[in-house]
């Protein structure tokens, strides 16, 4: 049948997708992906604000739950676990980054697990449904970034996964539930008016909701058109659609499955080595070259008149004198000043201690910020450069093109693992955290993959 639409397109192609058109690349990316979202996911249990998502979302019970990762004892509606579980991944801003911008893997994995658990035994997922589904989820989302310039550069307006995420949630747990394109394509559009979310709440408790609500939000519109809901059947191809998120939406058909190219196959994620934004990952670099350099010269950082950030014009991580861990970890500037005193970057560094010590309130006064004029605000061309001036009048300097960990150098696996291991024994035994590891590795032929969760409910702390 002729497709006369690009919604239909999308319909179609999410139910024709077939695990032999997933690419060895394609598979080992997503796999990386998905292990790092579980293990930051762990850790994120620990904050706060997943701790208050938790107390409530504990009101919806069901005979058909899922579990909340770490937590062995609570369980609620599929809907509320891909919420909750969702907010534990972005909890700390330490989730993966794609370009165009948005975090993909927060909004699909917790949805899929949860759908995952909430099947009848007989029927569970296999590893392979699941990395399918997943690599659908995150293929949606890549495609209709693609659809607008506006979408490449860091976001002004909304926060990108509380619109993508919610129909790359929407795509995947279609998938997974078996739909046909028809039920497919209402999926989407029941998803397109459960999104978005205002900039205005970055650095703040309430920005991890966006990706637990994309989670939720998704799933609850696959749920309900697979119960015959509907919504507008050209919702993608409209103005008035889903372009009402972008003023240049530009939407086209995808391409046929017999040619079909995944978009990971093209462009990997950026995967974070201390929770912040992705930005802060650049002037971290740039700022530790620097010291190493400020200790070869022996320049002591209290000798300093001056600091200078030449990053982009990016306004809600221009924060002169962060007052939280979440503004801290949107801060161009605590993060520079953050590498110039410790070396590096870390969890530790967010903490009340260390965001209030005096060594470095003294040295955000003396940074300033430039923002020239060809450096976009764009996470595949930015840069950062760090000065310091001494009262000397010595001027020495460092610029950072393209951090380690960026989807251009990206982690090695060794890191990667070293990574997941930290964040997850944090939750769980090193038992537990050695399943997680073998699990993802082996998750093509995995029979059953609500092994994952079982791994995640382990209580046991190492010794």
């Amino acid at each position: 049948m002729l497709r006369k639409t690009v919604t239909e397109s999308f319909g179609a192609t999410i139910e024709g997708l077939k695990a032999s058109h997933l690419t060895k690349t394609v598979v080992e990316r997503s796999k990386r992906m998905i292990l790092d979202t579980l293990g930051v996911g762990l850790l994120g249990t620990n904050t706060g604000v997943f701790k208050k998502i938790v107390q409530y979302s504990n009101v919806y019970n069901s005979k058909k739950t899922s579990r909340v990762w770490g937590n062995s004892n609570i369980s609620l509606l599929p809907q509320y676990a891909a919420f909750v579980n969702g907010v534990a991944v972005h909890s700390m801003d330490f989730d993966d980054t794609w370009y165009p911008a948005t975090h993909p893997s927060g909004a699909v994995l917790p949805a899929l697990l949860a759908l995952a658990e909430a099947a009848p035994e007989k029927s569970k997922p296999s590893g392979m449904d699941l990395l399918l589904a997943f690599n659908v989820g995150i293929e949606m989302q890549g495609r209709l970034m693609r659809f607008s310039k506006e979408a490449s550069n860091i976001p002004k307006r909304f926060h990108p996964p509380a619109v993508v995420g919610t129909m790359g949630s929407a795509a995947a747990t279609s998938k997974l539930l078996h739909m046909g394109s028809a039920q497919c394509r209402e999926a989407l559009a029941i998803a397109a008016s459960y999104s978005g979310a205002p900039m205005a709440n970055a650095a703040t408790q309430t920005k991890p909701l966006h990706i637990g609500n994309a989670a939720r939000r998704g799933l609850e519109a696959s749920y309900l058109a697979l119960l015959g809901l509907e919504g507008n059947k050209s919702i993608l191809d409209m103005k008035s659609g889903f372009g009402a998120f972008y003023s240049d939406y530009t939407p086209d058909m995808l391409p046929g499955l017999d040619s079909y190219r995944w978009v990971l196959e093209d462009q990997d994620v950026a995967i974070k080595r201390f929770p912040a934004h992705l930005g802060m990952h650049w002037v971290g670099d740039a700022a530790t070259a620097l010291r190493m350099k400020m200790l070869e010269k022996n320049l002591p950082l209290a000798k300093i008149k001056k600091v200078v950030l030449k990053v982009p014009d990016a306004r809600y991580v221009n924060r002169p004198f962060p007052a939280s861990e979440h503004e801290a970890r949107h801060s161009f500037q605590f993060n520079a000043c953050t590498a110039l005193v410790d070396g590096s970057i870390s969890e530790e560094s967010f903490s009340d201690l260390k965001l209030h010590r005096q060594e470095i309130q003294d040295l955000l006064e003396k940074v300033q910020i430039e923002n020239p004029h060809d450096n976009h605000s764009n996470f595949d061309t930015m840069y950062c450069e760090v000065g310091v001036e001494m009262y000397t009048g010595e001027a020495i300097s460092e610029r950072c093109n393209t951090f380690y960990g960026h989807w251009r150098d990206p982690l090695s696996q060794y890191d990667l693992l070293k990574k997941f291991k930290a964040n997850a024994s944090t939750v769980l035994s090193m038992e537990a955290v050695q399943g997680i590891i073998d699990t993802v590795d082996n998750l093509e032929n995995v029979t059953d993959c609500t092994v994952l969760t079982s791994y995640l409910q382990v209580k046991e702390k190492p010794n």
